[in-house]
């Protein structure tokens, strides 16, 4: 009777932390090639605007991406219509070439931390699109890009 006791104990207390993602989701670009017309959006609503949140910024690239790095531009809408624009560069290899991130096969999946402690100002809905910001029209090798807010 003691083992059943401590196995539901344990299993109440994995449910009760499986959950500390405020939202995390990620955008297909289709044929891992990125049009700079195409622009993915992201929209979060927030309710809770006491706890912090640790930013990040989830990008799968194939390793045939010709780049070490890559420069977006992140425009947020907050809820009372306040627009911020922030660019961003997010480093994929070493100075070596050496591929930075997990990989399984020929892709490879960076998690870069944009905020460890984001606090939201505002309880409603947050606007995210995620700009390309690289100087070709149509870059090859991002597969997909998305967000995530895990609370601290």
């Amino acid at each position: 009777m003691k083992k059943v006791l401590y196995i539901v104990i344990i299993a109440i207390l994995l449910v009760s932390c499986g959950n500390d993602k405020l939202y995390d989701e990620s955008i297909v670009i289709p044929e891992a090639k990125w049009d700079n017309e195409n622009i993915p959006y992201f929209d979060v609503t927030v309710e809770d605007t006491l706890v912090d949140y640790s930013f990040y910024l989830n990008i799968r690239h194939l390793e045939s991406y010709r780049y070490s790095n890559l420069f977006l531009f992140m425009h947020t809408e907050f809820p009372n219509g306040n627009i911020t624009h922030d660019t961003i560069e997010c480093t994929f290899a070493y100075p070596d070439g050496r591929w930075m991130g997990k990989g399984s096969g020929n892709m490879r999946s960076a998690k870069i931390l944009l905020n460890p402690a984001l606090r939201f100002p505002l309880s409603g809905v947050y606007h995210f699109e995620i700009e390309q910001a690289m100087r070709e029209k149509e870059l090859n090798g991002i597969a997909d890009i998305g967000i995530c807010f895990e609370k601290q």
